[in-house]
């Protein structure tokens, strides 16, 4: 994978999605971004289902959203995510929701933190340590 790789996927855009004004309802959003870190995480070779097997987990901590055009049903759109930032403690995915004419609709960031639940509790770990090999990828393709 090359420096500055950008995982793409198209979002289905279901009638259920809307909310009464027509347009689509700001919490699928969040649902969507899910959708491209799977995508990218994919692409690398990875899973969170893998991840999740030897007892970690990867909450998220922040989402910071800006919508900038609404989308409706009937539109085609599509998420795009990369690796902003990649840290011990914390991987930070940037990502954009374009529409059908290439037109920006959504960006921002969803802040992980990687845990392993020790004792009945859920403690952070270092993401390096944890996971070398996928740490070091993200490493080669976060955008700068």
């Amino acid at each position: 994978m090359e420096k500055g790789y950008v995982a793409e996927r198209e979002i289905q855009i279901l009638y259920a999605d809307t909310d009464m004004m027509g347009v689509i309802y700001h919490g699928n959003y969040v649902k969507w971004l899910e959708l491209g870190r799977e995508q990218l995480i994919e692409d690398i070779g990875y899973s969170y289902r893998s991840m999740e097997s030897k007892g970690y987990y990867a909450p998220v901590y922040n989402v910071d959203i800006t919508y900038k055009k609404a989308l409706k049903y009937g539109d085609r759109a599509f998420v795009r995510t990369w690796v902003a930032e990649n840290g011990k403690a914390k991987v930070v995915y940037g990502f954009q929701i374009i529409d059908q004419d290439g037109v920006l609709c959504t960006e921002g960031t969803t802040v992980h933190t990687v845990v392993k639940k020790v004792d009945g509790e859920f403690k952070t770990v270092n993401f390096k340590k944890a996971f070398p090999e996928w740490y070091e990828i993200y490493e080669q393709i976060k955008v700068d």
